[in-house]
Parts: structure tokens; C-alpha cells; sequence
């Protein structure tokens, strides 16, 4: 049986206890907080002031035996340990390398005094030998409400504070995905200087406005208000990377979950909103809000639809989505605001 994989927060835990292992692999599709692991890693087993002469950052795809041997066995200078930091090494398990083979044995017996690091690249499986002689830390897409406190974490680090409703809108405007929260973070540190971030500051830089995130379009959807939704394509169309099809994916995600709490109601549950957030945290599906957010939204949607109406909108979001996604040339803003529309035109009242 493998050991169990430590979490970020369990890793750093484990260090500020002083607890250093000699292999580390670090694995899961957020590459991001991948980066936090090596730092922290490094911060903790080597002295920033000899670093430059006790660390070593390679590829695995660019390592001979031999040179993979040298940088595992050669010995510290100045400092009781050095580092090397081996990424890609989920390649090596697709080509069944000598060096596979010789990383595997050489983590029945590593050097007491170099820390190693192996990195798995996004979406790839860590490989089951390797995994069960490491210390295994799994890094995969942060809880939605745990993402504030990262941004908080991360703006810290670069003298950064901003204010609330700065934060709100760079969530909305960028949603949860870590390596764009950075760049914006790192745009935002720039422009700020010594005072708070604002919304105004992260409007600048994003493009874009309180009130007319593709979330804000979401939830005039969501609560049939078709008017004020056809409204909001055209501005949420114009922002940097936007497009008919990344409008369209959160809107059938939104209306599965609203299907899901319909049923729940249908089915006589007495806390709908609770039910639902028990599926989310089941499920843990990645691009939502606070979990507990989305559910008290799905669980007040629920009573503006029928179930019919929902599979109805769910029909007509698949279409769309082909419609954007099968010619070259699309009319987004069409394509959008007539589904959009559709949403509010069928409106009766929901049981």
C-alpha cells in the first residue's frame, strides 16, 4: 500500500517543525502552488546564503546516469545539505529509462545530505514505484474559499495589500486559477507602489468593471432577468481572452447545479441549499465560487425553474456551445444573447 500524500498545509506544517525528508515528489495540476512546495522546501533544507552553490535545478529528460549521479552525490559546500530540483520526471516512466531504473534505486538508499525534489508536470500521474519510496505531496486546484486567503498569502510576499472589493473583483474578473492570479498580482504590486490595490487599480489592469464580470452575466441568467443578462454580453465579450464559448461553459455549469437543487426540492429535502453544498464538497468541481456561495445560489435559482425549464436551458446551452465551437466564423454576441433571452422567455412559476 502507498503512504499516504501530505497536502500543502501538511507539508508546511511538517517543516516549521523542522521535519526535512531526503525525497520529496511533488504532483497534482497546480503548478502554481508546486513552485510555493520548492521554496518552502528550500527555505527550509538549504542556507539562503550558499544557495547558489548547493542547488541544482535540471530536467530529467536532459540527465544521464552519470549526471544524475553527480548532482545526487555530490557533496554540500559550506552547508550540512545541498538541493536538487529534478522536473519532468513523469517522462521518465513513459520511456522506461536506465535513469528511471536508477532513481528507483537510488531512493532505497538516498544521500543524507542532499534533498531531492522530483516534480511531475500537470496532468500527469505520478509513477506508483517512485511515489511509494518519496514523501508524496499532492498539489491540486485550491478550494474556492481558501483562494482570498492564497491571493492574501501571495500579495504578502510581494509588499502587496489591497482592499476587499479589489480582491472580489480581480476573483471575478480572472476567477480561480492561481498562475493568472499571480501575473495580475505582480501587475497590481507595480502599479499600487506603497498604497492599497483597488478595485479601480485591478479595472485598469484587467479590463475589467464591477458589475460586468461573466459571473455578474451568470447570474442575471441564473435569475431570469434576460434583459439585464443580453446587456452584459457585449461588455464581458470585449475583455482580454473572453469568448462566446467561455461564457457559455459557466452557464451550463450554473444550470446543471440549479438542476441539481431542483431535484433535491422535487425530492422533498428539507435544507436544499445544504444538500447541495454537500454534493460540492464531494465533488469539489474546479471554476466555482465558495462552494457554500454557489450553493445558496443554486438552491435560490431552484425555485425560478422547472425541471423542464432547466433541461430545456441545458438543450439550448449545448447547442450554443456547438454553434460557437463548429464553424470558423461565429457571431459570439449572437449566439450568447439569444440563449441568454431564451432563459428569461419560457419564464412560468417554479412549484
Amino acid at each position: 500500500m502507498a503512504p499516504p500524500q501530505l497536502t500543502l498545509d501538511a507539508l508546511l506544517r511538517g517543516l516549521k517543525k523542522g521535519a526535512v525528508d531526503s525525497v520529496y515528489l511533488l504532483h497534482g495540476d497546480e503548478d502554481v502552488l508546486k513552485d510555493e512546495a520548492v521554496r518552502a522546501l528550500l527555505n527550509a533544507a538549504v542556507d539562503p546564503a550558499a544557495r547558489d552553490f548547493n542547488l541544482d535545478t535540471r530536467f530529467a529528460a536532459d540527465l544521464s546516469v552519470e549526471s544524475f549521479h553527480a548532482l545526487v552525490n555530490t557533496p554540500p559546500m559550506l552547508v550540512d545539505r545541498r538541493a536538487v530540483v529534478l522536473r519532468g520526471v513523469d517522462q521518465l516512466g513513459k520511456r522506461k529509462s536506465k535513469l528511471r531504473d536508477e532513481l528507483v534505486r537510488y531512493l532505497a538508499a538516498p544521500s543524507p545530505t542532499t534533498l531531492l525534489i522530483l516534480v511531475v508536470a500537470a496532468g500527469e500521474d505520478p509513477d506508483p514505484e517512485i511515489a511509494r519510496s518519496a514523501t508524496s505531496v499532492a498539489l491540486g486546484a485550491l478550494e474556492p474559499e481558501r483562494v482570498p486567503r492564497w491571493i492574501a498569502h501571495r500579495a504578502g510576499e510581494l509588499t502587496l495589500t489591497l482592499e476587499p472589493d479589489a480582491v472580489d473583483l480581480l476573483i471575478a474578473a480572472v476567477g480561480n486559477d492561481l498562475s493568472a492570479l499571480a501575473r495580475e498580482l505582480e501587475k497590481l504590486a507595480s502599479l499600487a507602489g506603497d498604497r492599497p490595490a483597488t478595485a479601480a487599480d485591478v479595472t485598469a489592469l484587467v479590463g475589467v468593471r464591477r458589475g460586468e464580470t461573466v459571473y455578474d452575466l451568470v447570474d442575471a441568467a441564473l435569475e431570469r432577468q434576460g434583459a439585464r443578462a443580453a446587456q452584459l454580453v457585449e461588455p464581458v465579450l470585449e475583455q482580454a481572452g473572453m469568448s462566446g464559448v467561455k461564457i457559455v461553459t459557466p452557464l451550463g455549469t450554473h444550470l446543471l447545479g440549479t438542476a441539481l437543487a431542483r431535484a433535491e426540492r422535487e425530492r422533498g429535502t428539507a435544507r436544499v441549499e445544504d444538500a447541495v453544498f454537500r454534493h460540492l464538497l464531494a465533488a469539489r468541481p474546479y471554476g466555482l465560487r465558495g462552494y457554500k456561495d454557489e450553493a445558496a445560489r443554486w438552491a435560490r435559482w431552484s425555485t425560478l425553474w422547472t425541471a423542464a425549464e432547466l433541461s430545456a436551458a441545458l438543450r439550448r446551452a449545448l447547442a450554443a456551445d456547438r454553434a460557437l465551437k463548429g464553424t470558423t466564423v461565429t457571431d459570439d454576441r449572437g449566439i450568447v444573447t439569444q440563449l441568454v433571452l431564451s432563459f428569461a422567455a419560457t419564464r412560468r412559476e417554479a412549484a
